[in-house]
């Protein structure tokens, strides 16, 4: 009885053992059958319903490794539709509960291109820098993710303006990775480059020649004021001088009796020994002729001055 038992027993154990093993072999196939429908659609461009397989691939993965691999591949789906905040939080995840894997690597990268893409490009260019860091030119796949990692630590440094720096990056990748296929997107930054530097010389001689004009132009307004000063002095100086011209002119009919009434009482008087002589001032009519004709003179500078640009042609 015992021994009936026991045999049992032992069949009950095989059949638990049989169901136990089929229930694994199904989860891996489902598991397989999930992931490669996520590959599937991922290489259609199918990218939010192949994160939805990936996703459910992750949930049924048997091991760490099986999770790691299918959530990677939730993150690429989500960055190819550009949820770059759910991208961001399952990296996270994947480096909390994977962080040996054999993505960590390559989280490094895409968590640099989600913060370049975000406009964080100071955080993105140090993730580029740790990447190239931490691998090497072992293979072609290897080189041509390095230089992928040059070539958008040069976009960094061109999108915040450093277009010395971010040249070099572009060089780099052109001269070390011949073969990549970033080499014609840094030959065209190399342009893109040569071209803002030609237009900020341009730009700087403009700006240069803007503020010499101004110069010129304010000199030449400070000559035009001095030249109107210095003619409304003159025309102030010769209507004074008129003025005393005329008031002198005023007095000769005066001076001319007198000199006649002098006269006839000459002819009564006693003969004078010396005789009184009365000198008209001539010194006047000098100072008005001089400044009548330095007034002319200067009408004429000014005339010349104000037909004449600052910038030497014709107005």
């Amino acid at each position: 009885m015992r021994q009936r038992g026991c045999i049992i027993w032992l069949i009950l154990l095989v059949l638990i053992s049989g169901v136990f093993s089929y229930a694994q072999e199904s989860g891996i196939d489902q598991y397989a059958r999930r992931y490669q429908n996520g590959i599937l659609f991922y290489q259609m461009s199918r990218w939010q319903e192949a994160a939805i397989e990936f996703r459910r691939a992750q949930e049924i993965a048997a091991n760490i490794n099986d999770w790691s691999q299918a959530l990677y591949w939730v993150i690429l789906s989500q960055m190819a539709y550009s949820d770059f905040g759910s991208a961001l939080l399952d990296m996270a995840e994947l480096e909390r509960r994977a962080p040996n894997s054999v993505y960590a690597r390559d989280i490094i990268y895409h968590r640099a291109r989600v913060y370049y893409i975000q406009g964080f490009f100071e955080e993105a260019l140090q993730l580029f820098n740790r990447y190239n860091v931490s691998t090497s030119d072992a293979d072609r796949e290897s080189s041509d993710r390095r230089a992928a990692a040059f070539f958008w630590m040069g976009e960094c440094l061109y999108s915040m303006g450093q277009y010395d720096e971010a040249e070099k990056f572009y060089a780099w990748v052109i001269g070390r990775y011949p073969e990549s296929p970033k080499i014609e997107a840094s030959a065209y930054r190399l342009d893109i480059i040569k071209q803002k530097k030609i237009e900020n010389e341009l730009l700087a001689l403009l700006q240069w020649s803007h503020e010499e004009t101004l110069r010129t132009s304010e000199e030449y307004q400070r000559t035009i004021r001095t030249y109107e000063y210095t003619l409304n002095l003159y025309q102030r100086r010769i209507a004074e001088l008129t003025s005393v011209e005329n008031e002198y002119r005023d007095t000769v009919p005066l001076s001319e009796t007198t000199s006649q009434t002098a006269a006839q009482s000459a002819i009564t008087a006693p003969a004078v020994t010396q005789p009184v002589i009365i000198e008209e001032p001539n010194v006047t009519g000098s100072l008005i002729d001089r400044a009548i004709k330095l007034e002319n003179n200067l009408q004429d500078i000014l005339r010349e001055r104000t037909q004449i640009s600052p910038w030497g042609g014709n107005r």
